[in-house]
Parts: C-alpha cells; structure tokens; sequence
C-alpha cells in the first residue's frame, strides 16, 4: 500500500513538472496597445503678405507744395525779371488762388529744357524763336502773344556807331559782330538769315549775353556792329504813327537833344520817346542816342508769347489765362511784364500756333536746333 501510495504520489509529480514545463513553452501574451488618438490634420497657416508699398500723392499743381513755375528768358536783367515778376506772381494768386514760383534760367535753351521737363507745371514767356523749338521738342502750346504799343509784331535791328563809316548792311561783310544770345530771335536767329540772304560774312561773332550787353559792346567800341530788338519810337502827340518803311532812327535834327528823363524812365529826343534796346543802357550811358545809331531793321516778327507746357491742366491753364487779360488792364501790369524795363508788353492778345510758321521758315533755312542755342 505503502508503495501503491508512492507511486501516485510520483504520478501527479510527473504531472505537475508537465504542466510547468508546457506553461513555461506557452508565448506569453502581446499586451494590448491603446489606439493612438486620432487628430485631424493642421492646415499650413498661409504665408503673411508684405503690406503694399504707399506712395504718399502728388500735391496739387498750384498749391505751396507744388507751385506753378512761371519762366522768365534772360533777356534783360535778371534782378528786373525777378522782382517785377514776383509781382505779377502775386497778382495772379490774388486772382486765382494758385501759387507760382518766378524761374529765371540761365539762357533761352535752358527755359525751353526746363518748359519740357516739366510738362505739366511750367508756363514761360519766351520770344517766338524759343516757342518755335519747344513747340518742336516737346509740344509746348501758346495761348498769348505781348502787344507793345498797339504793335503786336516787333523788329530786328543792326544798330553801329554813330560816327562809323558804315552806311549800308552789305558794309557788314568782314567786321566783328556782336550778338545777344544764340536762342534769340530778333538778338541772332532773324539777322543771321538775313545776313545768310546777303551774303555777309562777319569776321568774327561775339555772344555779348542780352540785348544791354549788345547795345554797350557798340557804345564802348568793341564790337563793329550788334544786333538787338527794335520797337518803333513814340511820336509827339498829335504827329502821325511811326509806320512800317520810316526811318527807325529819331530824325536826325533831334539826336542832340536826346536826353533822360527827370524820372529816369525814357529817353526823350524833343519829344520823341526811344523804345529801342538802347533805353536800356540809359542809366550807365545817357548819350546812347547820341553814340549809337540804327543801320537797319528786320522784316516784322511775331511778338514774345505766353506759352503753356505742353501737358498743363486745361482748368487750370483758363483760370490763369482768364486773370492775365484782367490783369493787362490794370496799373499793376506796367509795374510787372509792362514795364519798359522789363519786357515792355503793354498788353496781349491770344495767340495761334499757325502765326509763327514765319519763324519756322527761318529756322528751316538756317538749320538752327536746339544744340544751336547754348547752354
């Protein structure tokens, strides 16, 4: 029994060690992984724009950030131009409420440059030559022409010594000229195609830098002959107008009794009034009459314009040409533009293009360009 006993005993022992063994040969269980949580995609945030550039505009063409330049050729003294100017500058503010900026450059080439750089600001008052070729370059347009003393046409004029021996514009040939500026038109551009169309040769051409300058180049003996603007003398009252074919100089009987005016203003020769460009040495020379005479004067030329750059606001462009007739009317005026001094316009009269096709012609035939007229 006792050995029957054993042998169960060793029985269960075997199973037990089986059991073990085929629980030690199971793979052990894979624990379970929790599901990662599910998360809807991010969208790619959008890239940040550079905020647009802003240009701050433009101010207003005839507001105090942008005044109207108002362009003076230098044909008579620049402080003149300038002062005179500034005057008309504010007659037109008080009539228009714009506001301008008086502008002398140094020659007529840079005005017409300036005019064409400047399109839509520039208004210029410059002689028909000038107008001819900045209307050519860049379009500029005229809308007025000056008016001296119910003339609203002038002249060249060749003025010599008084005592010189020369009689006739074909005694020119061979001697020294003396010429205002290269973008003149009564100062070089008419007598270089009238000197072209005689035959005249100068022996030497000398740019003296206005039409004062010319006149005195004369009186002192430097040159042999100049050549600047004429206007036709006043005559007494009472005695019939000077007329396109009269003499251009005062009656010889008079000459010695041309003399200043008390004012300073003229000069008067036994009642004849000077207007020629010799009034304009008057102050430095009170003999000019006396020293320089006229030797001859030039077909007639369309008078200086007033002239709009070529993309100038057309509102703005009437309200200004609307005040400048007022303003011609007025005793101001002979204070500005109509002083003797200055440009001498006693008035003005609106102005087409087609009236300086004259002009044209001449530049046609003398080839004259803009590189022509200096700087």
């Amino acid at each position: 029994m006792l050995f029957k006993n054993r042998t169960i005993s060793s029985a269960v022992a075997v199973l037990i060690i089986l059991a073990f063994a085929l629980t030690a040969c199971k793979p052990a269980a894979t624990p379970t992984e929790a599901p990662a949580p599910t998360v809807a995609p991010t969208k790619a945030p959008e890239p940040t724009k550079m905020p647009e550039p802003t240009t701050a505009p433009e101010p207003e063409i005839g507001t105090p950030d942008h005044p109207i330049k108002v362009m003076f050729v230098p044909s008579v003294d620049a402080q003149i131009i300038t002062s005179s100017g500034e005057k008309m500058a504010e007659a037109l503010n008080k009539a228009t409420g714009l506001t301008f900026e008086v502008v002398v450059p140094t020659s007529y080439a840079a005005t017409i440059e300036e005019m064409c750089a400047s399109p839509k600001d520039t208004m210029g008052f410059i002689p028909g030559l000038g107008y001819v070729l900045a209307n050519q370059l860049c379009g500029v347009d005229v809308a007025f022409k000056a008016v001296r003393f119910g003339w609203d046409s002038y002249w060249a004029q060749i003025v010599v010594a008084r005592d010189s021996n020369i009689k006739d514009i074909k005694d020119l040939n061979g001697k020294k000229w003396g010429y205002t500026d290269p973008g003149s038109t009564s100062g070089y551009m008419v007598p270089l195609v009238m000197f072209q169309e005689a035959g005249i040769k100068p022996s030497e051409s000398v740019e003296t830098g206005g039409h004062p300058q010319a006149i005195k180049a004369v009186y002192n003996g430097e040159v042999d002959f100049a050549t600047t603007f004429f206007s036709a003398p006043l005559k007494p009252e009472g005695e019939p107008a000077w007329k396109v074919g009269d003499d251009p100089d005062i009656p010889s009987d008079l000459i010695s009794q041309c003399k200043v005016t008390e004012d300073g203003k003229n000069i008067m020769c036994g009642g004849w009034t000077v207007l020629d460009a010799r009034r304009n040495i008057r102050t430095e020379a009170p003999d000019v009459v006396q020293k320089v005479r006229i030797l001859a004067i030039s077909p007639s030329i369309p008078n200086d314009t007033l002239s709009f750059g070529p993309e100038f606001p057309a509102d703005l462009r009437e309200k200004i040409s609307t005040a400048l007739t007022s303003f011609a009317e007025t005793e101001e005026w002979d204070a500005t533009i109509g002083s003797q001094d200055f440009y001498g316009w006693t008035g003005i009269k609106p102005a087409t293009d087609d009236e300086y096709d004259y002009v044209r012609q001449m530049v046609e035939l003398a080839g004259l360009k803009m590189e022509d007229l200096g700087q």
